[in-house]
């Protein structure tokens, strides 16, 4: 039974790692941090990857190494291993040995032959097929307190990254705005321009501009700007 102060530590090493996953400033480098902090702290791990499947294509999100980024594709090629399950099926695979391990009879030789003999596989997200795969070239290489640590982990992992996706889709929607904030004052811009020079009114400066936008197949903002920059009168179809 763990002391009092080792649950201390415990409690201030997930302390500290949850801040910095939570420090990552994109969602790429969260999946990178994940990986790497994985592979710090559960003891036994000699890499660590996340798995993103889309439809029927698995791909390497994150990686610690060549030998993780080998072992994920050995798994995308025989179209079996544990961190394909764990993505798939949202939970926890363990392969405690592999040269033993009958559930997946082509990857588990080509895994051994390449360096890895045990497998722990966390599924990420209940709402997208990934999985967090722990690696080791020993096996029986995860104690029953390495795979609960490694489940704790893989939850703020997990946490980590919904938010920064959230954030990136905040961002994105912020750029959205702005562009065509940007978008809309540049035409009313050339509206002004147009109105002043010919002496047109709003609505019939709007439809030079979407008139001539139509004529040279570019974008309506291109011919404001364009308007705007150089004061160059849009071509009239």
């Amino acid at each position: 039974m763990p002391s009092a102060d080792d649950i201390v530590d415990l409690e201030n090493n997930f302390s500290r790692i949850a801040m910095e996953l939570f420090a990552a400033n994109s969602v790429q480098a969260t999946l990178q941090q994940i990986v790497e902090l994985a592979a710090q702290t559960i003891e036994g791990c000699d890499g660590a990857g996340i798995f993103l499947v889309h439809g029927s294509k698995a791909t390497t999100a994150a990686a610690t190494g060549e030998l993780v980024k080998k072992l994920h594709q050995l798994q995308i090629h025989t179209k079996q291993g544990p961190c394909l399950d764990a993505a798939a099926r949202g939970t926890t695979f363990y392969a405690e040995d592999l040269t033993e391990d009958p559930r997946w009879p082509t990857f588990g030789p080509q895994a051994v032959a390449a360096g890895a003999r045990c497998v722990l596989a966390y599924s990420l997200s209940s709402e997208r097929q990934s999985a967090l795969n722990l690696y080791a070239r020993l096996p029986a290489a995860f104690g029953a307190t390495d795979r609960a640590q490694g489940q704790l982990f893989a939850t703020l992992a997990r946490l980590a990254l919904d938010s920064a996706e959230e954030r990136a889709a905040d961002g994105k929607r912020t750029a959205n705005l702005n562009e065509a904030l940007r978008t809309r004052e540049l035409i009313g811009q050339a509206q002004g321009i147009l109105m002043e020079r010919e002496r047109i009114t709003a609505d019939q400066a709007f439809d030079v501009l979407r008139r001539a936008s139509q004529k040279v197949n570019i974008k309506l903002r291109t011919v404001a700007e364009t308007l705007v920059e150089t004061g160059e009168a849009p071509a009239q179809g």
